[in-house]
């Protein structure tokens, strides 16, 4: 029986997931999304297209592959039914290849202003969410208050939508908070009836009856590791389990099934938002990366605050998912720097440590260890024999340190642009 090849990111997100998801699907039959919502956006370019997925699973444009959102997902029906049809108008017909798990949680109207007044009750303490209802959707959820897509198809469903509306609006009103949803949830319940046009599943079944029938299933994830609502830099993170576990929760698949776990990460670091960052850079160092990286939210358009490669942090994300295959992505950014620096420890509070502290706040200080730049332009690499001395030396580096193998480099944006080794 086959097994679930699972794709990650192992920072704090943008790390690249939606290309290598897209150069990888070939290789298999069924791609599923297992967390998240769509506060992540996934980009891909090819053929001097530009797309942003944001729920839809990276395998849409691999012709004939089943995609699936599975029952960790929360879905917002109207940015959904946007995303669909601006696919279907470049020729990508989802209809006949995408499935909704009945489990995925839906995102309200009321949601996103709640995450909105949350976020204005907070003042300076800020956690700078994109404002898309996820974290209170998740909540929801925890609390056994969510609605769900197989709710969509109940005889009662407006009765248990009235209900979600008066729950929100009774917190609403007790924060203070003045807010009009009426245009908002006209166009929500216009994209609910969108939604059912797709086949709404029991993805549990569908994911498990795949395996058995051996097919090949590659399920991906949305933000990155180091935003795990467990295991991330709490409270700075997500609403989900963005590591490896969350792909069987989220599909409803044991973990016996999992086969290769491919960990994503930039080779350098980059973050969007609130929350501690080792290696930021204020100079002008960080601020070219950030230019030459493009390093704005796919989604949101905020600027990324970007630093060196933290392989203290890389370390603990491997450690946590059981990554076997490393890919690492915006290597080309580099190009022209003459010294490439990566953090090896940090000194907590003077103190040096490998380890993932507790708690990232000020008080922690990295150590580096600096490399040659290599200097030269790695978009023309097509082959790793191809690659400069110094650009191997770099990446042999990060294999001895991690133990796991660098497996597939990008070197630019476009599908062509990646070396397999």
């Amino acid at each position: 029986m086959k097994k679930v090849d699972v794709i990650l990111g192992l920072q704090w997100g943008d790390e690249g997931k939606g290309k290598v998801v897209d150069v990888l699907t070939p290789n298999y039959d069924v791609v599923a999304r297992f967390q998240g919502g769509p506060n992540a956006g996934h980009t891909l370019e090819f053929n001097g297209e530009k797309y942003v997925l944001r729920s839809i699973p990276s395998g849409i444009f691999q012709g004939g592959k089943a995609n699936v959102i599975g029952g960790g997902v929360v879905l917002d029906a109207i940015l959904f039914r946007k995303e669909a049809e601006e696919l279907a108008k470049s020729g990508h017909d989802l209809t006949k290849q995408l499935s909704l798990s009945k489990k995925a949680h839906l995102i309200l109207p009321t949601h996103r202003v709640l995450d909105a007044a949350y976020e204005a009750a907070k003042g300076s303490a800020k956690i700078g969410t994109t404002g898309k209802g996820i974290g209170p959707t998740y909540t929801d959820k925890i609390s056994r208050n969510g609605m769900r897509v197989g709710d969509l198809l109940s005889p009662n469903f407006k009765a248990i939508y009235a209900a979600a509306k008066a729950r929100h609006e009774a917190i609403l009103k007790s924060l203070n908070y003045d807010y009009n949803i009426d245009e908002l949830e006209q166009e929500w319940f216009e994209a609910v009836e969108f939604l059912k046009q797709f086949n709404i599943i029991d993805s549990e079944f569908f994911v498990n009856n795949a395996l058995k029938a051996d097919k090949s299933v590659l399920a991906e994830g949305a933000q990155g590791t180091l935003l795990d609502v467990d295991f991330g830099s709490y409270p700075f993170v997500t609403s989900s389990n963005t590591v490896c576990a969350g792909a069987c929760t989220g599909l409803g698949i044991a973990p016996n099934r999992i086969g290769e776990v491919f960990g994503i990460f930039k080779a350098y670091c980059t973050r969007v938002g609130s929350g501690p960052f080792p290696t930021e850079l204020f100079d002008e160092t960080g601020a070219t990366l950030r230019r030459i990286g493009h390093e704005f939210g796919a989604v949101t358009g905020r600027e990324r605050r970007c630093g060196w490669l933290d392989l203290v942090a890389l370390k603990y994300s491997i450690m946590i998912n059981g990554v076997t295959q490393l890919i690492m992505m915006k290597s080309d950014v580099m190009n022209d720097f003459e010294t490439v620096r990566v953090a090896t420890s940090y000194k907590v509070n003077g103190v040096e440590t490998t380890e993932f502290p507790y708690s990232i706040e000020e008080h922690v200080e990295p150590v580096y260890t600096d490399f040659e730049g290599w200097q030269c332009d790695l978009r023309a690499c097509r082959t790793y024999e191809e690659f400069p001395e110094a650009f191997k030396r770099y990446v042999d580096f990060i294999e001895q340190e991690t133990g796991v193998p660098v497996k597939i480099i990008s070197v630019g944006p476009d599908r062509d642009e990646t070396v397999m080794r």
